[in-house]
Parts: structure tokens; sequence; C-alpha cells
């Protein structure tokens, strides 16, 4: 088998193409640095061949953690024998970025014997709105072949696969093109001969750009304007939050009733004894109080996917760039932590992009802090046991949502706040400058985005599924015997709950609390599983219950319900980001302060928070 390397710059549309060419459905998003590991497939239609897709990167000459990985990979890569042939992807519409680091890969690829192919992506942007390049001549200027290409809709990779099928190694491979005499220069004259070349033929091959700019400018000058820009950012996020309950409420509904119905349809043809009671305390009350909140998980990864492939989400980076540096982050921070509204673990890795070590090291710190979806099942749990479904101002703002979206903010608060308390109690270097490639807006892609925002929701449900499982019939068993759960105070899961029921009583909880928070460090959506398997068992009756009605009939109080969401949203309860910070940070003394830290914060948070409800 041969390899086929696939390199770019940023945000020119590289990993859309990997998906294209193997069938395969990596993360694509509309803004740099979203690739942060290799990702390798087979082509669909030449399986002899596996495509291997590196991080983006603006130069050979690495910068960031991010960049370091995919240069020193790509120089490795080159020298092995099994690596038939080079695709460089650039943007089409802005050739004059990508050229710098197009010209570096043709001149390495050149001298190492690799055959390499330039890919000008977005070719139907520029067919859009009556534009072209000059592809032979582009071609004649760089030493390789240029085929002009879409990501979107397919056109010109028939002509990259048969280029790859038929081994052709380089259209100017019979009359070489003498090498310049770059290597010879210092690094500073190279790069600006190369910028200059770069700059030289985009002007002479490019399309011109001015319809595209104009289109743009317009566009950043509302939502980078200095009021019209915060006031949109605000307007969005609060959307965001306010679509996961008003977008979710019916597919929530539906999948609430269809357990409902399952389990009493279901119940009746078992007869009674161990197998009836699991099956209604364990699977119905326990798993199926998880599954009823899936459908949120869509809803939120969908909406975020909108968000990334508009281009939206670098020019939130840049207005968040100036209130985050007074925390001693970056705008390039703002990626990690939205990321981290879907999971952490991807939100760590991104945050490989951040060229500052310090801000890089801040940002670590935030994640664990951010509102991940693994949190929203207990928060939406919560929220829906004491916010009622009503709605303000003509039906566009529920109170759920808005108070969803407080809930957030004091998660996002919480990590900046640790993150400028430490950027001043300790020392540390300046902040690099900020800069940030501000990618061309365009149409989401919506289907590839649902197709992401169903497989997000099935990976949810697959990777916490099994551990939700384990956990819920672990309580089940201690929770049954030895009395059949004829008095749940007295079985063994009674007897362990009040044993830390001391930690967990000043902030006005009871042993069945703590028994579902201590389970929930194992992973946070657990709680939910836990805590409905408790309530199925105490419950005497058939029907199946949804978890709202049961903690409410269980009159939880106000001060305690507030106590939990202020513990969820502070505390780091999952295991995987855990080992995840440690591998990324090559430091597990700080991941292991850091859980103990947010835990003792997050405990005195919620005490705070108690003691203020009971006072008010």
């Amino acid at each position: 088998m041969s390899r086929v390397l696939l390199v770019g710059t940023p945000n020119s549309g590289k990993t859309a193409l990997f998906n294209r060419l193997t069938g395969l459905n990596h993360r694509v998003a509309n803004y740099p640095g979203i690739t942060v590991d290799l990702s390798m497939g087979r082509l669909s239609t030449l399986p002899e061949h596996e495509l291997v897709d590196f991080p983006g990167t603006y130069s050979l000459r690495p910068i960031s953690e991010e960049e370091r990985i995919a240069v020193d990979h790509f120089a490795k890569a080159l020298d092995a024998p099994d690596v038939a042939h080079v695709l460089c992807v650039v943007d089409a519409t802005r050739l004059e970025k990508s050229l710098f680091f197009c010209l570096q890969v043709v001149r390495e690829c050149r001298q190492r014997g690799k055959a390499v192919t330039v890919l000008a992506n977005m070719g139907d942007i520029l067919a859009r709105h009556n534009l072209a390049i000059d592809a032979r001549g582009l071609a004649a200027g760089i030493g390789a072949p240029v085929l002009v290409v879409s990501a979107r809709t397919g056109e010109g990779l028939p002509e990259v696969l048969q280029r790859l099928a038929s081994g052709i190694t380089s259209e100017a491979s019979a009359d070489p093109i003498p090498e310049p005499a770059l290597l010879a220069q210092d690094d500073e004259s190279a790069d600006q001969a190369l910028y200059a070349e770069a700059h030289q033929l985009a002007e002479r091959f490019g399309a011109p750009a001015d319809q595209l700019l104009l289109i743009q400018s317009r566009l950043d000058r509302f939502f980078l304007g200095s009021l019209s820009g915060g006031l949109s950012f605000s307007l969005i996020m609060l959307v965001l939050f306010q679509s996961i309950f008003t977008w979710s409420a019916p597919a929530m509904d539906a999948v609430e009733a269809a357990i409902a119905g399952l389990g009493s349809w279901m119940l009746p043809f078992l007869s009674e004894g161990i197998v009836r009671d699991f099956t209604a305390d364990a699977i119905f009350s326990g798993i199926g109080a998880f599954l009823v909140f899936v459908p949120q998980i869509f809803v939120l990864t969908f909406v975020i996917g909108l968000l990334e492939d508009s281009g939206y989400l670098a020019r939130a980076a840049l207005i968040c760039h100036k209130p985050l540096r007074f925390f001693g982050l970056s705008g390039k921070s703002f990626i990690p932590m939205l990321s981290g509204v879907a999971c952490a673990i991807p939100a760590i890795y991104a945050a490989r992009s951040i060229e500052s070590p310090r801000a890089r090291f801040l940002t670590y710190l935030a994640i664990p802090l951010m509102p991940c979806s693994a949190r929203l099942p207990v928060y939406t749990l919560l929220i829906a046991i004491f916010i009622p479904r009503e709605t303000a101002l003509g039906g566009l703002v529920g109170w759920q949502g808005l108070t969803l979206f407080c809930v957030y903010g004091l998660g996002i608060v919480c990590g900046l706040v640790v993150a400028g308390v430490v950027n001043r109690v300790s020392a540390g270097e300046a902040q690099m400058p900020f800069m940030m490639e501000l990618p061309a807006y365009r149409l989401p892609a919506l289907i590839p985005i649902a197709r992401k925002s169903v497989q997000r929701a099935q990976h949810f449900v697959t990777k916490a599924g099994l551990v939700i499982l384990s956990v819920t019939v672990i309580v089940w068993v201690l929770g049954y015997f030895p009395n059949q759960g004829a008095d749940l105070g007295a079985s063994w899961l009674g007897t362990i709950g009040k044993w830390i029921e001391p930690v967990f009583q000043p902030l006005g909880l009871d042993w069945r609390y703590g028994v579902a928070i201590v389970s929930a460090f194992l992973a946070r959506e657990v709680f939910v599983g836990t805590l409905g398997t408790i309530m199925g068992i105490e419950g005497a009756e058939d029907n199946i219950l949804p978890l709202v009605e049961q903690v409410q009939a269980s009159a939880l109080p106000l001060g305690s319900g507030l106590a939990l969401l202020v513990f969820f949203a502070i505390a780091l309860q999952c295991i995987s980001t855990v080992a995840i910070l440690a591998r990324e940070a090559n430091s597990w003394r700080l991941a292991v302060r850091m859980v103990v830290a947010y835990l003792c914060l997050a405990w005195l948070a919620a005490w705070l928070t108690f003691q203020i409800a009971a006072a008010v």
C-alpha cells in the first residue's frame, strides 16, 4: 500500500477534501486550527492508496504546537519510501495567502524526488461569481501541476483520482525548473523572496477578488462593528442556548413518551419479581432518563456547526480577544473554549493552535469549566424541575432557555476568573501578538452539519451508554438488596450513601443525591441515570414516570437545586478529560491539582449558593 500526503494552509478546505476522497466524516469547520492531529483513510475508489491528512500550517517553519506537529510529521513522511504523492491544497479565492506554503512544499518535494500536485480548492465559489484562475500559467510558475477542484461539489476530484491511479509524477518533470538559490540565503531573506514570488504569482494567475472582498467587507462592517459586533455576538450566543430547549423540546417529548409507552406496554408481560423490577427501575427509569436528553446534544452540535461553517467563529474570536486578554488569554483561546461547550477533550487538543505557552496553559485551566455537553442533561433536568415552560416577549424568549444561558455563563465566567487570578499571581512571559486569519463567509452545508450532529449524538450515547449501563446495574443491585427494594434506606446502597451524606448535607442534599454525585465522577451524565434508578426503586407504582416528576414529588428544595447547578458548573469530574489534560500539558501533577482545586471550589460555591438561597 502506498501513501498520499494531503497538506495545506488552515481553512483551505483540506479536511473537507479528505472526507470527499475517503468517504470518512472527520470534523470540518470554517476557521483556522480545527485539525489538531493526523487523520488517515483509504481512498474510496483507490483502496491501495492511503490518504494522510496533516494539520493545516502557514509555513514549514513552525510557530505553534499545532504547526510543529504538522511540519515534523511531514518532514519524516517525505523520506518514507511508501509515499507516492503529495497533494497540496490552496484556497483558489485567496491564492496569495496559500502560495507561500505551497511553494515551500513544492521545493521540498522536488528536492526529495516526490510527486506533488496542487489542488486549487473552492472552484465552485469562483464559478458562482463568474471568476477563474489561470491554472496552466500557475502550474508553470509553481513548477507543479495545478487542478481546480471543489470539496463542496466534487468538481475536479475524478481528475485527481485519475492522476493518482496513473502514477503520474509531475507534468513539469520532463522540463525541470531550476531551483532558486533560496537555501543558500538566510531564513529571513528566503522568506522575503518566497513571499514576493507568491505575491507575483497570485497577481498574474489568480482571480480578481474585488467582488468577493466587497461582500466580505460589508458583512465584516456589521459583525465586527464596535456596537453592532457586540450586540450581534450576544444575540447569537443567546439564540444558541435558547435553541437547545426550544428546538429539541418536541423530540425530547417524543422520546419521553416513547420510553413511557414502551414501559407501560412491556411491564405487564413480565411476572412479578427481580426481572420486572430491574426492567422498570434500571432500564426504563435509569437509562431512559438519560436518553431523553440526547436530542439536546444534537441541537447543540448542529447550531455550533452552523457557526463554524459560516465563518463567524473567527470573527467571534476577534471580538473576544480584547476582553480575554484582560484575563491573560488570547482571542485564539475562544475557539478551544467554545469547543469545550461540546466536549472538553477536542477543546484541549484545539488549544495546540495557541502560540503563546502561557496563554495555552491558562486556556487549559479554563476549558474544564466550560459547560460541556456531558453537563447538559444535569442542567436541563434541574432547570425543568424548577423553571416553568413559559415564554416572554411574545414567545421569543423562554425562561428555561434564559436560565440555561445564565448557567452556561456561570461556567464561562468561572473559567475566566480562574485564568485571570492565576495569570496575576504567577509570573510568565509577555503576551505574543494576536494574529488570526478571517475566513470567507459562506453558506453552511446543512447536510454535512446534520450528519456530524447525528454522529455526535450517537457517539455521546455509545460513549456514555456503556458507563451508564454499568453504573445503573451496580446502583440497582446495591439499592435492591438485601430487602428487594422494600426499604431503599436500609439497602446496601443506603448504607453506603449515609457514609458520604455528611459531605453533601450542608448543601441540603440527602444521601441519594450524594450517591448520584459520586457516580458522576466516571462521567457527569451518569448523574441522571443513577438518580433515575434510585427514584425508580423508590417508586411504588408500575407507571414509568418522567424523572422530572419524580424529583418534583421528592420536594427537593430550590436552594439545593441551585447548589447542584453550581457544583456541576465548576467540579472537574470527567476522568477522560483529566487523562487528556495530563498528556497534553505533560504534567499529571497539574491535572490532579486541578481536580482537587475545582472540587473544593465547587463545594464552597455550592454551599454559599445554598446559604444565600435559604436566607432569601
